[in-house]
């Protein structure tokens, strides 16, 4: 294999891909980054951990064709620190059983590293041009990654509910991650031919949103094949395959509260600084603890620790009554980051019963969270 190529689109394609690469696994083959130079004049770099695959491509001067995988790591230090604008890549033996050497050149700099034989890294195939498809906004299907995917689950003993769930309508596209003490559910409009119900692990759509925001603002729609196993993404010349969730997911409409004793409207940024201002003197063993204590159209937020205390008011509008109860600051903060309304609501009953937050003026997005017991 040799090709030669500019070493910041190599560069900028190796961020792209390693995303997919493991970090968990005993497997060299894992760690690595996969390249194929083509008679066509094309290379493409791989990665994958197993539960994402990535893949896209580079135009290059091939002299000669050919296949192999060098480690993640240190291919891409060295890629990024070169001095040239371009760059030239050699085996310099064949790639066998044991694998071989790669020959990386630069203007006056020359690395020679080890390289891993592709035999065993993941065969993935390109998606058919006559496949069916989904459509879908680039910006609006990341800002939904964003407002839900923090909400699901990080204990891989959690299982289904360590993903989200993505529910496809004829015109509109909702997500929903769970993870028994917070819910998120964002919604836009999003023509389907049919309906479909999935579920994607959340740290895979973490790594979907990364690549998005790092593709080219002329990058406006993306793709979507779906068959039963697998969900295959499409920006460009990338193309990101995942694995579908088994598992039946949470029943997320019967948690939901039907209706609130107590409705809360409050400025988002003041609720926000209050917040932070209080989560200052939480302790983490206490569940990271603030207390809201509702007196009219007073809201005042407080926190103790060995540390000190803090007290901190906001004026609110208020219906329904007084009540003082105890949230998660983070979990809180992560809901009220997530709405870009600048007046938000707040649904309340009883100290334990779920808290409903959402914006004022549309129903796009519902966060839910539970309340911490105070003494």
């Amino acid at each position: 294999m040799k090709f030669k190529c500019s070493q910041q689109e190599l560069t900028r394609a190796i961020n792209v891909v390693s995303k997919a690469v493991s970090t968990r696994t005993t497997l060299p083959v894992m760690k690595g980054i996969l390249l194929e130079a083509g008679e066509d004049g094309v290379v493409k770099i791989s990665a994958s951990d197993m539960d994402l695959f990535i893949r896209t491509s580079i135009e290059a001067e091939v002299e000669e064709p050919g296949k192999t995988v060098v480690m993640a790591k240190l291919f891409s230090e060295i890629i990024r620190k070169l001095p040239g604008v371009e760059v030239t890549l050699a085996s310099a033996a064949e790639t066998g059983e044991d694998g071989g050497t790669l020959l990386i050149k630069s203007m006056n700099s020359s690395f020679n590293i080890g390289t891993i034989s592709p035999d065993e890294f993941p065969v993935v195939n390109n998606v058919d041009d006559d496949q069916e498809y989904i459509e879908f906004e680039l910006g609006t299907f990341k800002k939904m990654i964003d407002k839900t995917s923090f909400s699901a689950s990080i204990d891989d003993a959690r299982g289904i509910i360590t993903g989200v769930l993505i529910d496809l309508a004829q015109d509109e596209i909702q997500m929903v991650s769970i993870d028994g003490y917070r819910m998120a559910i964002n919604k836009s409009t999003m023509y389907n031919q049919e309906p479909h119900t999935f579920v994607i692990a959340a740290k895979v759509l973490n790594d979907i949103s990364k690549i998005i925001a790092d593709l080219s603002e002329d990058e406006k729609k993306g793709r979507l094949y779906l068959d039963k196993k697998k969900a295959v993404f499409l920006f460009g010349n990338i193309q990101a395959e995942t694995r579908l969730m088994e598992g039946r997911f949470i029943d997320y409409k019967k948690i939901i509260p039907q209706s609130s004793a107590i409705t809360v409207i409050a400025n988002r940024t003041d609720l926000i600084s209050s917040v932070e201002r209080a989560s200052l003197l939480t302790a983490v063993g206490k569940n990271n603890l603030i207390t809201i204590s509702l007196a009219g159209n007073t809201m005042e937020i407080s926190s103790d620790s060995e540390q000190g205390n803090v007290k901190d008011e906001l004026l609110v509008e208020n219906e329904g009554g007084d009540l003082r109860i105890g949230f998660n600051a983070h979990y809180l903060l992560d809901a009220l980051k997530a709405v870009d309304d600048e007046k938000i609501k707040i649904k309340l009953n009883t100290a334990v019963a779920p808290c409903i937050i959402e914006p004022v003026e549309e129903d796009s997005y519902l966060y839910l969270i539970l309340p911490v017991r105070i003494k």
